[in-house]
């Protein structure tokens, strides 16, 4: 498995932005596209414009074995990056985190479908997921939840090397070895369920924010906000970036500085989730 998030890291870990590095961005799409066919998903594309340009977010489906109307459950993270970064830990982590998962889910059997979505820009204003949570609104699609992987391959065990957000009205451990679980007042349910299935595996922190954590800005800083802007209940995975991460949005976040290890674990913790969410049949 290692040889595996090894190779994934590898192909992804470099500048994947639409100014500075637009081939690279678009060779990341077609590099996921490519693994969500080879693990046997129903790969397609939503296109939608920004600045004139056209950008992809790639979905692979998994449809569930007997429910097609059943609801799916997203699993989400974004492949761009920032300028000047090479984004192992933002966002490489949490793609290979979604391919391992669904390598995983093969040969499982679901009770409701579950898509892989691999967002573009959303270090651009979240253009990518609101684009398409837009597309769900107006196409009148439902959704059972959304599970968005933010940065996810950063640890340490060092006492001191995680920092609490500015206002979070929860104790966050000083040493960064943990996931943050962020949910709103109406993911509050899909939050509890998270936090149950991953706990075993890693250390979790969960928060369940007022609103859509307008009053708490740090919150709302990846994909799993568009989802809350349209009243889908959606919860953000994350090692908690900048509070615990030095290299975040810099040219040093490399693959050399992540923990497989850890990564590890994030990817056992998610396919727990994921499993206990879409291989249980629906209550009456």
């Amino acid at each position: 498995m290692t040889d595996d998030f090894t190779t994934h890291l590898a192909a992804l870990a470099r500048e994947r932005h639409p100014g500075t590095s637009p081939v690279a961005l678009r060779e990341a799409a077609v590099y996921l596209s490519q693994q969500f066919i080879r693990l046997g998903l129903e790969v397609s594309t939503h296109r939608f414009e920004a600045w004139e340009q056209t950008y992809d977010n790639v979905i692979g489906t998994k449809p569930a074995h007997n429910s097609a109307a059943a609801a799916p459950l997203i699993l989400a993270a974004h492949y761009d990056t920032v300028s000047g970064s090479p984004g192992a830990d933002d966002n490489a982590s949490a793609l290979t985190v979604l391919i391992e998962v669904a390598r995983r889910l093969k040969q499982t059997a679901l009770t409701r479908p579950v898509q892989f979505v691999a967002f573009c820009l959303e270090e651009e204003d979240l253009l990518g997921s609101r684009a398409y949570v837009a597309h769900l609104t107006k196409a009148g699609r439902s959704v059972y939840g959304a599970i968005v992987l933010e940065c996810v391959g950063y640890a340490s065990e060092q006492e001191g090397s995680q920092r609490t957000p500015p206002g979070i009205p929860v104790a966050v451990p000083s040493v960064g070895n943990f996931l943050a679980l962020i949910g709103n007042q109406a993911s509050a349910s899909l939050t509890a369920t998270l936090s149950q299935a991953m706990a075993s595996t890693i250390p979790v922190v969960p928060l369940v924010v007022p609103g859509n954590g307008e009053q708490l800005p740090d919150t709302r800083r990846s994909d799993h906000t568009a989802f809350w802007e349209q009243g889908f209940a959606a919860v953000m995975v994350t090692d908690t970036a900048n509070f615990r991460n030095p290299h975040y949005h810099r040219s040093t976040d490399t693959v050399d500085t992540l923990n497989l290890k850890f990564l590890a674990s994030v990817a056992d913790a998610v396919t727990n989730a994921v499993l206990a969410l879409a291989t249980t049949p629906e209550r009456p």
